[in-house]
């Protein structure tokens, strides 16, 4: 039995795990198997990592349905020909060539799973878990706002969409959700920005 195993921190910038998988599907064996393991650090920015229940695909059904949407799903003018290479079985040796390989792949997102729609359904869920109060999506969205050439206007307007996000949330009057309100305020606090 063999895993691809790749982490995903969940609070990436890229909203995707960025798991590229191009063997070829006769270069798994049945039992193979593809592991996404998502990881959050406990209080967000900082403590120990807690991880998540991960996504797991059978290889061999992974590898074909890539290919798959890469010649018929995926809406594209480019050519969708995928070199597969023969006399493949599994557990190759290492100077086997297992790879399949897309003849135009210019961004290089051949084999990138989770643009292919099978992790869809999966990403969403996490998107909707709660870390202090507070949706994994809206803190994403909130940390994509900060990098080197961030402006003090841009924190607030980033804090205030935070806020909002809060505010609009179904379960607003719950104690997680004034929480969440208590962790914007002293994040507020923290960066020496008023709201």
């Amino acid at each position: 039995m063999g895993i691809e195993l790749k982490g995903w921190y969940l609070l990436a910038k890229e909203a995707e795990p960025s798991l590229r998988f191009a063997a070829t599907s006769a270069a798994c064996a049945k039992r193979d198997l593809i592991v996404v393991v998502p990881w959050v650090l406990g209080n967000v920015i900082s403590g120990s990592p807690i991880l998540f229940e991960p996504y797991i695909e059978s290889a061999q059904y992974a590898a074909a349905y890539r290919n798959y949407h890469w010649q018929a799903l995926r809406q594209t003018s480019q050519d969708t020909y995928i070199e597969i290479p023969t006399n493949v079985n599994p557990y190759p040796v290492k100077a086997d060539h297992i790879l399949d390989r897309a003849r135009s792949d210019s961004g290089g997102n051949f084999g990138r799973l989770a643009r292919t729609g099978m992790m869809d359904s999966y990403m969403q869920k996490l998107n909707d878990v709660q870390l202090c109060g507070i949706k994994t999506l809206y803190w994403r969205q909130f940390l994509k706002a900060f990098h080197d050439s961030t402006t003090d206007d841009q924190v607030r307007a980033a804090l205030e969409r935070l806020r909002q996000s809060v505010q609009h949330a179904t379960d607003f009057p719950s104690e997680k959700a004034q929480a969440a309100l208590s962790i914007i305020t002293e994040l507020t606090r923290l960066l020496d920005i008023e709201v």
